[in-house]
């Protein structure tokens, strides 16, 4: 049980530097819960939140969505990334979705935005 919802808590949203950024927008929450439960496996996130030091670090994008909270990189047990990012538009319709070979990203940002890595 997680203390963000049924399957997700709060710690597994944090910076993966360890600066203790763990911000989470509730809005991605129930999304992927919904990714859960249609694919019937576990999602594992692999970048929540992140600081701006560690998102300059990895490279990500000076307006990433990670920076507040808004975003989260998953993968799904079992399942291609590009079936995630299909199901996933479904769910956020006027947000990001974007796949990659590895894992798929969405966020709850205002505006629609897809890509594929």
């Amino acid at each position: 049980m997680g203390d963000l919802s049924q399957h997700f808590n709060r710690f597994e949203m944090a910076c993966r530097c360890g600066c203790g950024f763990n911000t989470v927008d509730i809005a991605l929450i129930p999304a992927l819960e919904q990714i859960r439960k249609h694919f019937h496996q576990p999602v594992m996130i692999s970048s929540g939140a992140r600081c701006a030091k560690y998102n300059k670090k990895i490279g990500g994008s000076l307006k990433s969505q990670h920076l507040i909270g808004r975003a989260a990189d998953i993968a799904v047990k079992d399942t291609d990334p590009k079936d995630v990012q299909l199901f996933a538009d479904t769910i956020l319709p006027n947000s990001g979705v974007g796949s990659y070979d590895l894992f798929t990203h969405i966020d709850t940002r205002t505006g629609r935005a897809r890509w594929e890595g």
